[in-house]
């Protein structure tokens, strides 16, 4: 199994700067993607950004440009970076990961919520 713990999450004013960060652990052979997810109250959970083992990331429309993503592979953690924030980006953010345990396991975060408002 593979724990995450997300950590950074609150309020941020539209147009301020947010880090999230994750942090993996437990028993597993190697994390091939991590990224983060959201859910906005009343809406399905969607996907914010993820980076893969070889570098390749992968960004919503939404927040290309104003998101960025990044990763420290030895330590297991992942990143978020959030700059400009909007009303709209207000949610509940997850950690998600793709791990080699057993077999290719899916896993997520407790999630932290992120509300940007004045």
């Amino acid at each position: 199994q593979v724990q995450l713990v997300e950590s950074g999450g609150g309020l941020v004013q539209p147009g301020g700067s947010l880090r999230l960060s994750c942090a993996a652990s437990g028993r597993f052979l190697s994390i091939e993607i991590m990224g983060w997810y959201r859910q906005a109250p009343g809406k399905q959970r969607e996907l914010v950004a993820t980076l893969t083992n070889g570098g390749r990331t992968n960004y919503a429309d939404s927040v290309k440009g104003r998101f960025t993503i990044s990763r420290d592979y030895a330590k297991n953690t992942v990143n978020l970076q959030m700059n400009s924030p909007k009303s709209e980006d207000t949610a509940v953010y997850y950690c998600y990961c793709i791990a080699e345990i057993n077999g290719r396991g899916h896993f997520w975060g407790q999630g932290t919520q992120v509300t940007v408002s004045s």
